[in-house]
């Protein structure tokens, strides 16, 4: 009754305290039973992320025959493609000022996701700081389950607004805990209807929340609250500590650890941005992505990324983990361009088989009474696992402070990034934004003349589409729909999400977007 009571009093959202805030949802690995060639040269194989749940590589498929297109129907009307785009489209308007009459540097948002597995594995989670300034928004790409996601986008915007509250207002906080009285909401957030929560585990996360706000009081130097930066790289770090820790001691119910336990196990990426008066604060762990759109004097768009992505094509990434293990073991900490040949991002919340020591996942998984399935799955240690920790989510943190060029701020998992680069998102936002299509700039030295004329003519045929009144679902549709050429092809959209679950991992990941759009007026009006 103490978890239920305090996590209808903690979580609020649009004006209204909530009392189902987590609900939960069924953990469903997908499974590929059979193969077919649609676009040979995009097929995934499974294994593009982190491999099966088992372990394995996935890549023993690849030698399959392919069958015949023909054996499938994949025709969607338009109306039909438009339906399953903006399933899970999300706009939300910004009022103008804060709740302490401060001008709001963002004026909109605008989300979407779009489902490969089944169920999604990607999270998201935007909300407004109520006790501090600041808008915080994220993206949470799940690999070997949604459990970690999951958890990670309910629990860590709560971990890194407590985190920059002042020591008076963690008194308060305190206070109302101890009395049962209405504790002050931490959080706004803006939901879709669509999106999970796990109801089941409020009270477990209400509890830990609680001993970080305490030991932040306990702390000398607490005083006025970290600055976003430090609220940021900490949360992250204390969050997955938690989850660890959640998974080895007992817990209420057995419904309750299992959860826990599948958090653990799973793991997932974040990227995270604060959006404040002081400018934008981004953390990321892992392979998803922070773009921002510039508007230079001249009307022209350019991209400036702030996040690097954490996988074996960044070399100082490679050089951070090489150091962190002995010489012995250069040629197996990375093979195959994946951490001990099994992951593909390097940083990442939860994957306790790349954290623990085997001695400690046995214990687990055998003496903590979980079920038999998710004995099943997680009964794994990756090969060459000799001097553990591999992984961690400590994250990089960037600062930015917002310019009137800065015009908005793409987040991403990496399921969009697989199909574009950071330029031709900022193109496709910016658009989407003025209205004006602009073609995809293509090299003569890629053509023959020729082709040059089939390009041509396909461009003069066919009349520009409407422009998507969501930025998010604008690049989710170009990312799936665009070809070789860098136009918009129906027919391979259509293809692309006529797919059935069990094959459309294999030719796409799952997709989420935000774009965060600046106001114009925030310089003038901060001025």
């Amino acid at each position: 009754m103490f978890g239920y009571l305090h996590s209808r009093l903690l979580f609020y959202t649009g004006g209204r305290h909530l009392s189902c805030f987590f609900a939960g949802s069924q953990h469903v690995l997908p499974v590929a039973q059979f193969r077919t060639c649609l676009f040979p040269s995009q097929a995934r194989y499974f294994s593009s992320r982190s491999g099966r749940s088992d372990g394995s590589s996935g890549q023993e498929g690849e030698n399959t025959l392919c069958a015949p297109r023909h054996d499938m129907d994949f025709q969607l009307s338009r109306l039909q493609i438009n339906a399953v785009l903006c399933a899970n489209e999300q706009s939300v308007r910004i009022p103008e000022f804060d709740r302490r009459g401060g001008p709001s540097p963002v004026l909109r948002f605008e989300s979407n996701q779009l489902s490969a597995n089944t169920p999604l594995e990607d999270r998201r989670s935007s909300a407004n700081c109520l006790q501090t300034r600041g808008m915080l928004f994220g993206v949470f790409d799940g690999h070997g389950g949604h459990a970690c996601a999951q958890a990670v986008s309910e629990r860590l915007p709560y971990y890194i607004a407590v985190s920059m509250m002042a020591e008076s207002v963690l008194e308060d906080l305190e206070a109302a805990m101890e009395t049962a009285r209405p504790v002050p909401p931490i959080l706004q957030w803006y939901k879709h209807h669509n999106d999970y929560n796990y109801r089941e585990s409020a009270a477990l996360y209400v509890e830990h929340l609680r001993v970080y706000w305490q030991e932040l009081l306990a702390s000398e130097e607490h005083g006025d609250g970290m600055r976003p930066d430090d609220a940021l790289g900490y949360a992250f770090q204390r969050l997955d500590t938690d989850l660890s820790l959640e998974a080895q001691v007992p817990l209420a119910n057995d419904l309750m650890r299992n959860t826990a336990i599948q958090a653990a196990f799973a793991g997932c990426t974040a990227c995270v941005a604060h959006v404040g008066p002081g400018g934008v604060h981004v953390a990321n762990a892992g392979d998803c992505r922070a773009v921002l759109g510039v508007q230079e004097d001249d009307g022209s768009w350019s991209a400036l990324p702030l996040t690097q992505d954490h996988n074996a094509a960044n070399v100082t990434e490679l050089e951070r983990i090489c150091r962190q293990h002995p010489a012995s073991e250069r040629q197996t900490v990375i093979v195959d361009d994946r951490l001990l040949g099994v992951l593909m991002p390097l940083r990442a919340f939860g994957d306790v088989r790349f954290k623990w020591s085997r001695e400690l996942q046995q214990s687990v998984l055998e003496n903590g009474d979980s079920d038999l399935e998710a004995l099943n799955l997680y009964q794994y240690a990756p090969p060459n696992y000799l001097t553990p920790p591999y992984l961690e989510a400590t994250p990089d943190v960037t600062y930015h402070q917002l310019r009137p060029q800065d015009r908005f701020l793409i987040l991403a998992s990496d399921g969009l990034w697989d199909e574009m680069n950071s330029d031709e998102a900022v193109r496709l936002v910016a658009e989407h934004l003025t209205g004006i299509h602009l073609q995809a700039p293509v090299s003569a030295s890629q053509l023959n003349l020729g082709q040059m004329q089939q390009l041509l003519l396909r461009r003069r045929a066919r009349a520009t589409p409407a422009l998507d009144l969501n930025g998010a679902t604008h690049l989710i549709r170009h990312a799936l729909g665009t070809n070789e050429y860098g136009e918009m092809d129906q027919e391979r959209l259509a293809t692309m999400l006529a797919l059935p679950s069990d094959l459309a991992r294999m030719y796409r990941d799952d997709i989420t977007v935000t774009v965060i759009y600046f106001n114009p007026n925030f310089n003038k009006t901060k001025n």
